[in-house]
């Protein structure tokens, strides 16, 4: 019997909750449905604000466990953990205590997949690199599969996949946490402090993200950044091939003027690549680390040269009245903005500001001095990126002319940003920061910030 005959068998009349009624578990509980497993929904929201979802699962004999108290009854024998809640609360420690198996729907998935697989993380450029490997897999003519934090929920296709097939996946630190496995070839694209609003610190952190190799066996390969001093000094337990990329010397694939190498192989011009910046350089070293073997270079450069990056990264919504309006609210934290703003010649209009993660600001200082020439803040990190831009005219004497604005809502934001603008100038959503304080994800701020752009009269 296969793993997933196995799955499926013991699911058959298991008591299961699903923590979480979100993207990733709403497909989950359905599924687990059609297995005849007796399933739990639990969640903070209620029903009124769960709305159809409510009416839908409740149709399908799902019971439910809702509001503040939505982890107080949890009885079921499995528990899938959302990745957004530490696998350490008290309520999950005493599921264990009384035997229950906690895990988590890529946990399982991980599992259960019989294809290869290559899993990318890092602090920044995950979804893009994630995205180029995709793309490059693709063209090459391999089935593929593309999941974790973008795509679909994978651990309902498993069965159509075939072990010539590819998954790749984009995983954040929250899912590594607990994982108990690691694909064939693991990807960090770099490691800064980031979540310390999750982990209980930046060691945490890094712990988390290193799950995404240790269990790799001496077959596994690990593609790093040799130019991210954390990034190098973590891969020592590394079991399986270490590759690593560089803009700043030689290594296995890196950039010699204005070419992408690899070993002694020349394979892209960098002016070649339609996204812009240098991170994007970065991205693309990263992505033919992982797929060197398996894609041709003529299709790499077809990709550079028609791929025009990804929704919410350094996005031209419009240009009005000779202004271009750029949505980069993927960009949630500072080392991100900071890539976003070298990408431009020119001074911007920068709307900044969001949910604060409890990671520092002042490195984000010294860049809103040098390319900002108005800055709009909204948001709970509003107070920190105007105090890093201070600290810097303090000691450097730049910034001082920078203006900034603050705004309450996203229109005014918008709308501030439109008021300094002149023709030839670029007005930039850059947060800097995650979007919970607001919204429920940076794709629903990036989405009213291209609303309220797109409506500008």
């Amino acid at each position: 019997m296969s793993k997933l005959e196995e799955f499926k068998q013991n699911m058959n009349g298991a008591s299961v909750d699903v923590i979480g009624i979100g993207i990733s578990n709403l497909p989950l509980i359905k599924y687990l449905v059609t297995l005849g497993a007796d399933v739990t929904a639990c969640d903070k929201r209620d029903k009124e604000k769960l709305g159809d979802t409510y009416s839908e699962l409740a149709a399908l004999g799902v019971k439910f466990s809702l509001g503040e108290d939505y982890l107080k009854n949890l009885s079921g024998d499995i528990i899938f953990r959302t990745p957004g809640l530490r696998f350490d609360v008290p309520e999950l420690n005493g599921a264990r205590e009384r035997g229950a198996n906690v895990t988590s729907e890529m946990e399982v998935f991980f599992d259960l997949c019989p294809s290869h697989m290559i899993a990318v993380t890092g602090s920044d450029g995950k979804t893009t690199t994630t995205t180029l490997i995709h793309h490059m897999l693709t063209e090459a003519g391999y089935k593929t599969w593309l999941g974790g934090n973008i795509g679909n929920p994978l651990l309902t296709d498993a069965e159509k996949m075939k072990p010539e097939d590819w998954v790749i996946l984009e995983l954040s630190s929250f899912q590594l946490h607990t994982m108990k496995k690691s694909p064939d070839i693991a990807v960090i694209t770099n490691l800064s402090p980031n979540h310390l609003d999750y982990h209980k610190d930046y060691q945490e952190y890094i712990d988390a993200k290193k799950n995404i190799f240790l269990h790799q066996t001496e077959n596994g390969i690990l593609i790093t950044n040799a130019d991210n001093e954390d990034s190098v000094k973590n891969t020592a337990d590394a079991k399986g091939k270490v590759k690593r990329f560089s803009c700043k010397g030689k290594a296995d694939v890196y950039l010699n003027g204005d070419t992408i190498m690899r070993g002694d192989t020349a394979v892209l011009n960098i002016n070649d690549i339609k996204i812009p910046g240098m991170h994007n350089v970065e991205n693309y070293m990263t992505a033919i680390a992982a797929v060197e073997g398996l894609v041709n270079d003529d299709i790499i450069v077809n990709i550079a040269k028609t791929f025009g990056g990804v929704e919410h990264r350094i996005e031209l919504v419009r240009t009005f009245d000779g202004v271009k309006y750029y949505n980069s609210s993927i960009d949630s934290s500072p080392n991100r903005t900071i890539n976003t703003l070298r990408v431009f010649p020119e001074k911007v209009i920068l709307i900044a500001g969001g949910k604060d993660k409890g990671i520092p600001y002042d490195e984000i200082g010294p860049s809103i001095a040098e390319r900002v020439k108005t800055l709009v803040l909204i948001g709970m990190t509003s107070d920190k990126i105007e105090e890093a831009l201070k600290k810097e005219t303090a000691k450097t004497g730049k910034g001082a002319d920078v203006e900034v604005i603050r705004a309450s809502t996203y229109p005014e934001a918008v709308n501030a940003a439109r008021s300094r603008a002149h023709e030839g100038d670029v007005v930039i959503l850059s947060p800097a920061s995650t979007s919970f304080d607001m919204f429920k994800n940076f794709e629903e701020r990036g989405n009213l910030y291209k609303e309220i752009v797109n409506g500008l009269k």
